[in-house]
């Protein structure tokens, strides 16, 4: 798959195309720290065999896209802590920003948005923001993005273990930080998939190595991000939770659940933070389900590309 490039002002913003140009549009929204790859090909694939023309991306920060590396970079305890943090190296609403100016590299007048994590916040955050541009949202393994009660929802167990974890800074000590880090995240409840970690690990070396620096800026701008008006939101939502997720409680996926008016919580067992390949076509056929539901495509519709 050839890496092409999208525009918002002076960031550029990589992202791959899988499946038919001509296919429904589905955008694929990674969370905090990870790169397009983190999106697995075959789930990718899947999604495509449903007549979707999907595209994912580095967000700003990540991967191939632009880094801010002369930005500052506060600690992640501090940006958790703070949320509105003062020392954000952006805004958090350009992340969604971002995922529009990706649509509009594409073509895409809209497009239904699938979100993980941290993406599913930029999700709804582009909905908000974009209301004409997101068809419907799949949100998977999410809470409400903005606020101080958002840390309530958080487990920090994976936090304080990933950060007494030391890697060495070669390729395959970026094999065994992926490792590491997916198996915190998978559920006990399925066959953990070391040799597809490892190998991610090492494709997001070999594109751009781990840059923590750059994890905490999108961290900070992430939580000091404004106006998430959930009652704004009036696509087709369904959040996805794995009932074994170790970084986010029930109740922040229920929250956002009741938030977003007419959304609907589909609990996943044998999931964790994570999209298992034991859980894809149920994962898929949630998507497929949801953006069944949105209206079909208006041409008429309103672009407004991001400049």
């Amino acid at each position: 798959m050839s890496v092409a490039y999208a525009h918002n002002g002076s960031v550029e913003l990589a992202y791959e195309r899988i499946g038919a140009p001509d296919g429904e549009p589905l955008l694929l929204v990674t969370g905090l720290g990870g790169q397009l790859l983190d999106w697995p090909d075959g789930f990718c694939a899947a999604l495509a065999a449903e007549g979707f023309s999907v595209i994912r991306f580095d967000n700003r920060d990540s991967g191939l896209s632009t880094h801010f590396d002369d930005r500052a970079a506060p600690s992640h305890w501090s940006s958790l802590a703070r949320g509105r943090s003062r020392r954000a190296p952006y805004e958090g609403t350009a992340f969604a920003d971002d995922a529009v100016a990706v649509m509009d590299a594409a073509g895409w007048p809209s497009a239904h948005v699938v979100g993980i994590s941290m993406g599913a916040a930029i999700a709804q955050l582009a909905a908000v923001r974009h209301p004409r541009r997101v068809r419907s949202m799949s949100l998977i393994g999410c809470l409400p993005p903005v606020g101080v009660r958002t840390l309530f929802h958080l487990r920090y167990g994976v936090f304080v273990s990933m950060a007494r974890k030391r890697f060495p800074e070669t390729r395959e000590g970026a094999g065994e930080r992926m490792v590491a880090l997916a198996r915190a995240l998978a559920s006990p409840g399925h066959p953990f998939d070391e040799e597809w970690a490892r190998e991610v690990g090492l494709r997001c070396h070999d594109r751009r190595p781990h840059d923590m620096r750059a994890e905490r800026r999108q961290l900070a701008a992430a939580r000091a991000a404004r106006g998430w008006k959930p009652g704004r939101i009036s696509v087709p939502t369904t959040v996805l939770y794995g009932a074994d997720d170790p970084i986010i409680r029930p109740g922040g996926a229920r929250a956002v659940a009741r938030a977003i008016p007419g959304a609907r919580l589909r609990t996943h067992p044998d999931m964790g933070h994570e999209i298992p390949e034991n859980r894809w076509p149920d994962l898929v056929a949630d998507i497929v389900a949801t953006t069944a539901e949105a209206p079909g495509v208006a041409a008429g519709l309103a672009w407004d590309p991001v400049t």
